[in-house]
């Protein structure tokens, strides 16, 4: 019991941190918001134009698996990296805003910002 009590504490913690990221970044047509969501086996990346309320593009881990590769390390990572700079490059998209998710800027979700930023996005 005690041990399912400290999960709920870390996700909860985790939202505070993510909320206080929110009160600051925020994604508008010509600098939107890169979002990472990070779960045990994936990763997840959205980019949002807050002002719209509208998900310009997305990417995951997910799409890896057809490949029979692990989804759950920081290669992926860099593989979702490119792959969302790609999508936002095809939309005419070079700017963007980076939102951790609450999640220490470290392991995957630094991959997925360096792979993006390699690729050519300006964050």
């Amino acid at each position: 019991m005690a041990k399912k009590l400290q999960e709920i504490d870390k996700v909860r913690a985790r939202e505070k941190r993510h909320a206080r990221v929110r009160a600051r970044v925020s994604g508008d047509a010509e600098r939107p918001r890169l979002c990472v969501f990070r779960s045990q086996r994936h990763l997840y990346v959205q980019v949002i134009d807050d002002a719209r309320g509208v998900t310009l593009a997305t990417a995951s881990t997910l799409e890896l698996r057809a490949a029979k590769t692990a989804t759950a390390n920081v290669t992926a990572a860099k593989k979702v990296g490119e792959l969302i700079a790609g999508r936002l490059k095809d939309k005419g998209l070079e700017r963007v805003v980076f939102d951790r998710g609450g999640y220490l800027y470290h392991g995957r979700v630094k991959a997925v910002a360096d792979s993006a930023r390699a690729a050519g996005l300006k964050f």
